[in-house]
């Protein structure tokens, strides 16, 4: 017994389409959900341009990733510095007059308490920033493929162009040579 009463599709019969080889049709094109959905010049031409801020934001995410690592591994060098009274190799003989868990912040004169517990905190909560921004990556990126892989020529340009954008945008002492991999 048919329960659907015919109003299972509501939206009058316009489908998805679904292509598997190249295309620069967009008739019926979906961008990855059901409801990102091209009908007409002005809903591809805005499409195009999400996309392609999309695709350089995930540079963008690269770059903010690139800068806390580094920011992150200076942290730890100067809590390394700090712990050894700013240099490489600690001098026992110095007299610091400090307790041997303090130490002086350079340039301030403010005692800096450092221990194992501190540093090994700073560490894991790097840690988890860290894998935390490599998961919104390759979130961003499998995101990204998927856009590609609608097949369509147009948003697959896109997809090139936001590179390109991003690039422009977030790309600063960086090389240009990246794999082909989604992540």
């Amino acid at each position: 017994m048919d329960m659907d009463h015919g109003h299972g599709d509501m939206d009058m019969g316009s489908k998805c389409s679904m292509n598997m080889l190249f295309t620069w049709s967009t008739q019926n094109l979906c961008i990855v959900f059901p409801r990102w959905r091209v009908t007409g010049v002005l809903s591809l031409l805005v499409s195009l341009v999400v996309i392609v801020l999309l695709t350089a934001g995930y540079e963008g995410v690269r770059q903010l990733t690139r800068r806390f690592e580094a920011a992150h591994a200076k942290r730890l060098s100067a809590f390394t510095s700090a712990t050894t009274g700013g240099n490489d190799v600690a001098d026992e003989s110095a007299p610091t007059g400090l307790p041997a868990h303090q130490t002086h912040l350079p340039d301030s004169g403010l005692p800096l308490l450092v221990g194992s517990d501190n540093r090994r905190k700073l560490e894991q909560r790097g840690k988890i920033i860290m894998a935390t921004l490599y998961a919104v990556q390759v979130f961003y990126s499998f995101f990204i493929m998927l856009l590609f892989m609608t097949y369509n020529g147009l948003i697959m340009l896109s997809v090139a162009v936001g590179a390109f954008v991003g690039y422009l945008v977030f790309g600063e002492n960086m090389s240009a040579s990246k794999t082909v991999a989604c992540h």
